[in-house]
């Protein structure tokens, strides 16, 4: 699809290119999405062709045929085009449950209401605009590059002559969600601006909030959170859709800004974080910023089942691999995922995550709070190291904190002689207090240790799966077998996962445990007294087990 060669020489007749077809056809080719999105905007059609069609024609012009990802979401030709407008018709169909302008009259309220409509369908339509600036390189046969910034690049293809165009993908792309206001000028005209502003101010910077990808601290963005929604939601439908059909989409990959905003959000408005107070999830010192761990991790979670976004994982060790491949966090030195921390004044050392830098966790929050003049790590280090864990039984990162286990708290050992009564009669509660939990509790016997590549979809239904093997967690949901752990396949299928696509996903990490190379990777046994199809993980992914009850093969053992 894309081609490999330099911009200064024409390509070779082995990459077909892009034909430079005309929007005409473009929008043929989306005919049904366009009848829908009529449908929803419920004008009559010359009002329907002189709004709504002439954004989406000028939108096409922009992105053509490109598509929105290399190899993952959208990626087939006109990917960008039909997603821009598939999130479009969502974000607009969802502003029929909402009030905007509520504290406004009756009279003006219905004044506005059409330009709010109007708006977040245009933030949806371009939501993904920035991708044109940042992650392709477009040449013409010639080898002449497609100066994006100046022209929408069907106009720039009928100025070059062009009947083909080549793509190349920029190599490690940045998202630059702002640069989206370069593109939006491509889109939208002066004067529809103009009529978007009239007489409010606030459409405006909303709209234009959404499209850069910044939020609104101090008040709601209905619209943003429209198409943040819809957005997940489209994405999320198509890797779905296509996991069967075109390889291994890579999930997780556009959760990173939903799971960033999400963290911004909370610092501002969340009292629990508001950085270096007691009980605090955030700390922030010279040695960097902190979120206590899981416990910040469930806090996300609940503001983003609150917007009701498609596809957000829902356990904590999730959202810390995707944060962590992401570049958000940062593992220590020896590569583990959490660090361990003592906050000033306290007797115990916590379990954290640490960001690669503060400004992702600040960004655009005033004032900032100062850091603390001591390491909390170095604080962490004068108190008793923590008892070294179990040795891992293979190579895989090890594993964190399960979503009900709380965070280990590792008393002082190493208290002076004479100070050992009083410390050993320090109310337990004090660690509770920190993270407002009653009480300190072991962490689960049972969990899993996956690697981190593997799709998060199906680690979440993993780690609930393992989880109901601890005592207290319910009736168990998979058993031990002389092979592995028996997982059946009506526990994927009920939360919406295609046994397919979870077999490739466990056989990529090769989690699956068989008997030998020509074994099916599904087998049959009775469970609950029923006969039951299911899979065999391999049981050195999941931690509590004792290897030496297993008949592993001799090429898995370990």
């Amino acid at each position: 699809m894309a081609g490999q060669l330099g911009v200064s020489s024409p390509y070779a007749s082995s990459d077909p290119g892009f034909p430079a077809l005309p929007v005409d056809e473009l929008l043929l080719q989306q005919a049904a999405l366009l009848a829908r999105i009529k449908l929803c905007h419920g004008s009559d059609r010359e009002d329907f062709e002189a709004t709504v069609v002439s954004l989406i024609r000028r939108y096409a012009d922009l992105v053509h045929l490109l598509p929105a990802t290399a190899d993952n979401y959208f990626s087939k030709p006109g990917g960008l085009l039909h997603l821009g407008m598939e999130v479009g018709f969502f974000a607009l169909q969802g502003t029929d449950a909402h009030i905007f302008s509520g504290r406004s009259t009756i009279s003006a309220r219905r004044h506005l209401e059409p330009r709010w409509r109007l708006a977040t369908f245009i933030a949806g339509l371009c939501s993904e605009a920035h991708r044109v600036l940042t992650h392709v390189i477009v040449t013409d046969g010639t080898g002449a590059v497609w100066p994006g910034y100046l022209f929408p690049l069907s106009d720039w293809l009928t100025a070059q002559h062009a009947d083909r165009y080549f793509l190349r993908w920029r190599p490690h792309a940045i998202e630059a969600r702002g640069l989206g206001l370069f593109a939006l000028a491509h889109v939208v005209p002066p004067a529809v601006m103009q009529y978007l502003a009239e007489d409010n101010s606030v459409i405006v910077p909303h709209l234009m909030a959404s499209i850069s990808g910044i939020s609104v601290y101090r008040e709601r963005n209905v619209l943003d959170e429209l198409v943040r929604r819809s957005l997940a939601l489209v994405i999320d439908r198509n890797l779905v859709a296509n996991a069967d059909r075109h390889g291994s989409p890579q999930y997780g990959s556009h959760l990173e800004r939903y799971l960033v905003n999400a963290l911004r959000h909370l610092a501002s408005t969340h009292s629990a974080w508001q950085a270096n107070r007691e009980k605090s999830r955030v700390w922030l010192a010279v040695d960097g910023l902190f979120l206590v761990w899981p416990h910040a991790a469930e806090d996300i979670q609940k503001l983003l089942d609150a917007e009701q976004l498609q596809g957000i994982p829902k356990a904590p060790a999730t959202i810390m691999d995707l944060l962590l491949s992401a570049g958000v966090f940062e593992p220590t030195a020896s590569e583990q995922p959490t660090w361990t921390i003592q906050p000033p004044g306290s007797k115990i050392k916590i379990e954290a995550v640490k960001l690669t830098s503060a400004a992702i966790l600040f960004a655009g929050i005033d004032p900032q709070t100062a850091p603390l003049a001591e390491k909390l790590t170095r604080m962490a280090s004068v108190a008793t190291p923590v008892a070294p864990a179990k040795a891992p039984t293979t190579q895989e990162p090890p594993t964190t904190t399960e979503p009900d286990a709380q965070i280990p708290l590792i008393p002082i050992e190493d208290t002076p002689p004479d100070e050992q009564d009083s410390a050993t009669q320090a109310p337990t509660q004090a660690a509770a207090e920190l993270v407002n939990e009653p009480e300190p509790t072991p962490p689960a016997s049972f969990r899993l240790q996956a690697p981190m590549r593997l799709n998060p979809i199906v680690r979440d239904v993993l780690v609930e799966v393992i989880h109901t093997l601890n005592t207290g967690a319910g009736p168990a949901k998979c058993c031990t077998v002389a092979h592995g752990l028996f997982v059946p396949v009506s526990e994927f299928e009920r939360r919406g996962l295609q046994p397919s696509l979870v077999l490739r996903a466990l056989t990529e990490v090769r989690m699956l445990a068989r008997i030998s190379a020509k074994a099916p990777p599904t087998s049959s046994r009775d469970f609950n007294g029923v006969p039951t199809v299911g899979l065999t993980i391999d049981p050195r992914f999941v931690g509590g087990l004792e290897l030496a009850g297993f008949a592993l093969p001799a090429d898995q053992e370990p």
